[in-house]
């Protein structure tokens, strides 16, 4: 009698560890996707009272939804420097050859 509940604490114990090392390990952070319209409005007020400088509420929330947009694009081959995307379009409409884009 006594080795069947011997077994059965050892299930139990066994049991209650993994459910503690889940309840620790857990990543419980929010994510981009379970906030609303509503609460990324409160969010960029937020925002816009903690940075120094007086932010627009509308113009950081306009960041944000852009913030948004961006994280669902595909991740990007290479990076380039916005000046020398620049410099590029503008070789390309100079020549009359396609820009990147096309």
């Amino acid at each position: 009698m006594s080795g069947e509940f011997n077994w059965w604490l050892l299930i139990l114990g066994g049991v209650a560890g993994v459910a503690l090392t889940w309840v620790v390990l857990a990543d419980s952070r929010r994510r981009e996707a379970e906030l609303d319209e509503e609460e990324l409005t409160a969010e960029a007020g937020w925002i816009a009272r903690t940075l120094p400088g007086g932010f627009d509420r509308d113009a950081v929330a306009d960041v944000l939804r852009a913030h948004r947009r961006y994280l669902g694009f595909t991740p990007p081959d290479t990076f380039v420097d916005p000046a020398e995307l620049t410099a590029l379009e503008r070789d390309h409409a100079a020549t009359g050859e396609p820009g990147p884009t096309a």
